[in-house]
């Protein structure tokens, strides 16, 4: 553009009352806070859009090999602030805002999450496209719109329920609809052999078919004019309402084809438990993929007339294995829809896709039906045969009549129940590379999900370890340590480099900067005292200790240990003197996340939580020395209080079974300190800030299979069992409801070894109390934890994709002509 919108004051001003007035058809003299939210946001996206624009046109220009970062999950939080910040206009908005008489913070609150994620897999996609757009990468997003998200929580007497997100029900100010970019998706039909200029070609006909319809939100990088795009696909009919049955009298036929194809793109990660949940699950898989790679194919072919360079001008990276079905996808299109020969076809597919694995159980591997697959994309599982028989072939050719290799490795697995095609197979043998997301899970992939693989194709195995976004994460949602971080530094710039945060090493024992770093926290922790009231109705102190497990509920994250360590120093207090008691710590226990509607256990894991809350923060005796909370519905925004405000986080998983973890990383950058196992990516954790900035306990990897196979003859410590015992017993009511808890760790069962590792968890948390006795003991071993975050930087993974998978370099577009 020869000239963007300016950003003094009196221009965003303007901006708004216009938005106002003009977009939202509103008195510009009487608005509401909402309104005045929503016209603020449509403000910021105007200035989005201008850089967007001279973005996606500077690539077009330049041309570049792009990457598409496929993910049924995108976590994305608040937008307002992020831009804001992003755009370095904050002041300026805040001024304008102020002067209309509005304050900026209450209009933040305004805004709903975005529903479009569930847990760690959807927010470190949203992390990666900040960093792809702050490093200048010729990148896209791709997912789908869901219209009501997961689900939202609410818990009514300690139990979990789920109600549908209408995150949407008053627009979303921050995307853009393009109903003009719309393409065909079938699913059901047959597959016909037709002769098309003499060769016999396979054609998908029949079925159903449906409309993907692109809605696009533009991604700021920081201290850049980059900004790339997220494209999220919503459903629609092929027809948006069939007149014909309608006037014939079938009202219901005519809004049946409506409701079915909205159904796609409705919910996130629907219950699959039934055989309609499953069938549900596979065609919003497709349906993502589906519109993504015809969208890539569009735009690579304005500047192409053949497919020769595809793979040198696109690059696909598959986030987990719920896109593995592009790998098909695009093999159909090229050969059916572009006539090119399957040798070829193959040859340019195999060097485009890329995949992450983000598990550590062989069992939780995704798997379907073959007889599913065969009813709704009957012509993908005909090309999952094709290629599960040019490697097998391949395969017999290396190593002989290897049929328990074979057996081992092919895409479909036999079973007593039916064939099933092995998603993350079909993934090993399509990509060019694979990448686990920390070093003890890349390790794993070697050894234990894939060990035949990477024997084969030993180079294809990467370990590309995950990080966060500095900027959301400690930047922008804690901005008084940003500020006292940049005073130290000298400046900003470790915003973009934060391997420059070892520099604050050298005042990790200095008393002046503990004061300042302690102060920030107490005015932190006041705010999250604030949204556990307004949230739980709970009073907790902020001069307590702050001791946060914040994530999905699942019972290898091991809430349940944290609940006991809970009742143990309930247990502790209870049997104390007053003067035993003026000695102890205070300590307020946050728990929240949220549990999948099928699972059972993890349901009642909440409830438990909610019980010992219930009989501890009631309990005249305790008093301040101990608060339990439930947060509900925990989400990006609620985390963006949370963690600047913990002083503990516990990362408890048992070792061996989390790929990696994120969440450890945003506290440690905030100087949390991490009481956790060797596990995931608190190993990397450990060597980057030293174990004696942690608290560190637990059995490691290699002994965890050897405990288990001992576990029906392991004796757990006396304690454990008591109380276990207390639960049973009704000591925080709800025996009969809580008995299946106790019966998945007591009497042999207890696979996530809890008891295994009870005592030397509570010697950790031992040892947590009485280093926080020492607060300038303490105050170094939070300023080290941020000082070592350097490394956990998403910006440093993003760069290791780019030149290590990708093969993709920055092209950053020159600054706009008229300086804002």
């Amino acid at each position: 553009m020869d000239r963007y919108l300016r950003n003094d004051v009196m221009s965003v001003q303007e901006s708004i009352v216009n938005h106002v007035e003009y977009t939202m058809a509103r008195n510009r003299y009487q608005f509401d806070d909402f309104e005045a939210y929503n016209a603020a946001a449509f403000s910021v996206r105007d200035r989005l859009i201008e850089s967007w624009n001279d973005t996606q046109q500077y690539f077009r220009e330049k041309s570049p090999k792009r990457v598409y970062y496929m993910s049924m999950e995108f976590l994305m939080g608040r937008s307002l602030l992020n831009s804001l910040y992003n755009l370095d206009i904050k002041p300026q908005y805040t001024e304008a805002l102020r002067q209309l008489g509005y304050e900026l913070e209450t209009l933040v609150d305004k805004e709903r999450d975005a529903a479009l994620g569930n847990g760690g897999l959807g927010r470190l996609a949203s992390c990666f496209l900040d960093s792809m757009a702050t490093q200048d990468l010729p990148a896209w997003g791709y997912g789908i719109r869901y219209q009501y998200g997961m689900f939202r929580q609410t818990v009514n007497d300690g139990f979990q329920h789920e109600h549908p997100d209408y995150w949407l029900n008053f627009g979303n100010p921050w995307e853009i609809e393009r109903p003009y970019i719309s393409y065909p998706i079938k699913f059901y039909g047959g597959v016909e052999k037709q002769i098309i200029d003499g060769h016999e070609v396979n054609k998908w006909v029949g079925g159903e078919d449906i409309s993907a319809v692109a809605y696009d939100n533009p991604i700021p990088g920081w201290n850049t004019p980059t900004t790339i795009n997220l494209r999220l696909w919503s459903a629609k009919p092929s027809r948006e309402f069939d007149l014909e049955s309608f006037n014939t009298g079938d009202y219901v036929q005519a809004i049946l084809a409506k409701q079915r194809a909205e159904t796609i793109s409705s919910v996130l990660y629907p219950d699959d438990r039934t055989y309609q949940g499953k069938e549900l699950r596979l065609k919003q898989q497709y349906f993502m993929v589906s519109a993504t790679i015809q969208d890539i194919i569009r735009r690579y072919l304005v500047n192409h007339d053949s497919f020769d360079e595809f793979p040198n001008q696109v690059a696909v990276q598959l986030n987990d294995t719920h896109p593995s079905l592009a790998i098909p996808e695009l093999l159909r299109l090229l050969i059916d829809e572009h006539g090119l020969s399957d040798t070829k076809a193959w040859e340019i597919t195999s060097k485009v896709f890329s995949f992450t694995n983000h598990t550590v159980l062989v069992d939780a591997l995704e798997k379907w039906p073959v007889d599913l697959l065969e009813k709704v994309l009957p012509r993908h599982m005909q090309i999952i045969y094709e290629i599960n028989w040019k490697f097998i072939s391949d395969l017999s050719q290396k190593r002989g009549e290897d049929f328990a290799l074979f057996g081992r490795t092919s895409i479909i697995e036999e079973t007593t129940e039916g064939k099933l095609v092995r998603m993350a197979h079909l993934a090993m043998v399509g990509c060019h590379t694979v990448n686990g997301v920390a070093e003890v899970h890349s390790e794993l992939l070697k050894t234990r999900m894939f060990p035949d693989f990477y024997e084969l194709a030993p180079e294809k195995f990467q370990n590309k370890t995950n990080g966060v976004t500095q900027r959301r994460w400690l930047a922008f949602s804690n901005p008084a340590l940003r500020d006292l971080i940049s005073s130290k530094l000298g400046g900003d710039s470790w915003i973009r480099e934060l391997d420059m945060l070892h520099d604050l090493d050298k005042y990790a024992e200095d008393p002046e900067f503990q004061a300042q770093w302690r102060a920030i926290k107490l005015e932190n922790k006041k705010k999250l005292t604030k949204l556990i009231e307004e949230k739980t109705g709970t009073v907790v102190s902020p001069n307590a200790l702050f001791d946060i497990q914040v994530k999905r509920i699942h019972e290898y994250k091991r809430q349940l240990l944290n609940v006991f360590s809970v009742i143990h120093r309930y247990n502790k207090i209870k049997a104390a003197t007053p003067e035993e008691r003026k000695e102890m710590v205070p300590r307020v226990v946050v728990i929240g996340g949220k549990a999948a509607p099928g699972y059972d256990m993890a349901k009642r894991i909440i409830k438990l939580v909610c019980a010992v809350g219930e009989k501890v923060n009631n309990d005249p005796d305790v008093g301040d020395l101990l608060k339990l909370v439930f947060i509900p519905d925990y989400n990006v925004s609620s985390a963006e209080v949370i963690v600047p405000a913990a002083e503990l986080s516990q990362h408890i998983s048992t070792a061996g079974t989390e790929a990696s973890g994120t969440s450890n990383m945003k506290f440690a950058m905030n100087g949390c300190l991490i009481i956790g196992t060797m596990d995931g990516s608190n190993v990397e954790i450990a060597e980057e800030i030293g174990k004696r900035n942690m608290f560190i306990f637990g059995a490691n990897s290699a002994d965890v299979p050897i405990l288990r196979s001992e576990r029906a003859r392991f004796k757990p410590p006396p304690e454990f069992d008591g109380i276990v015992e207390q639960i049973r017993g009704g000591a925080f009511d709800w025996a009969d409801f809580l008995n299946p808890v106790c019966d998945a760790v007591h009497g042999g069962a207890d696979y996530y070894l809890l008891a295994n590792d009870f005592e030397d968890y509570i010697r950790a948390q031992d040892l947590v109390d009485e280093t926080y006795k020492d607060q300038a003991k303490w105050t170094t071993m939070s300023i080290k934890s941020t000082a070592g975050s350097g490394k956990f930087s998403s910006d440093r993974t993003i760069r290791e994709y780019a030149k290590d998978i990708w093969g993709i370099e920055p092209c950053r577009r020159p600054e706009p002509g008229n300086p804002r």
